[in-house]
């Protein structure tokens, strides 16, 4: 039985987009499957991870300039754009809840991958309506349901839900991920831990 791995995510997170950019090769090359979670980061880290809001408004400068190098050395070595949104943080909670609609059309890693690449690479306002309507066109989503299910008391209840879950299991952040479960990794500079253990637990099954 092949080995399964929680994506729990954010499109607002630019090391999060580093990750979904490798993640499905990842998982190919363990024969493993993939569960998209998406959640609200804000969420998470009103909960478990406040200090981040201190650390935003407060940058050491040092360590400041060393986060945009190595920002933009992990997007040459993962083939994506990634540059300085003007709007951020984004307000996010349309654009998952519409990430729960492109699961349920089966069209999840295409809205997401549009979603990733209008903000971080076109530096587009993700929460704006003729923004997230041109990410369903890239999609191929209808915009009369998106709209409807992103105001809908089910995506809301979801997305909430996927959020209060991944904190109970000890996220603090995104991308998290879980291998069979249990077994929790975080960040996309964990992969190859993942790859690893994703093998790991195919070959035990």
């Amino acid at each position: 039985m092949p080995a399964t791995l929680e994506f729990f995510y954010d499109c607002s997170s630019p090391w999060t987009y580093l990750a979904f950019s490798r993640v499905e090769d990842v998982a190919r090359r363990a024969g493993a499957t993939i569960d998209w979670r998406p959640v609200l980061v804000g969420g998470i880290f009103n909960k478990v991870n406040e200090a981040v809001y201190e650390q935003r408004a407060n940058p050491h400068p040092v360590k400041g300039r060393y986060y945009v190098k190595d920002l933009q050395d992990w997007a040459k070595f993962c083939g994506v754009k990634i540059g300085m949104p003007p709007v951020f943080p984004v307000r996010a909670v349309d654009v998952m809840r519409g990430a729960i609609y492109a699961l349920d059309e089966g069209k999840v890693v295409d809205y997401s991958r549009a979603a990733f690449e209008a903000y971080w690479g076109d530096l587009k306002d993700i929460s704006q309506p003729e923004i997230l309507n041109e990410i369903c066109d890239q999609a191929g989503l209808d915009w009369d349901g998106f709209q409807a299910a992103i105001k809908s008391d089910d995506a809301k209840g979801r997305l909430r839900a996927n959020t209060e879950e991944v904190i109970e299991r000890g996220g603090f952040g995104s991308p998290t991920m879980f291998v069979n479960k249990t077994d929790m990794y975080f960040g996309n500079d964990r992969l190859e831990l993942v790859e690893s253990a994703l093998k790991a637990a195919g070959d035990a099954a």
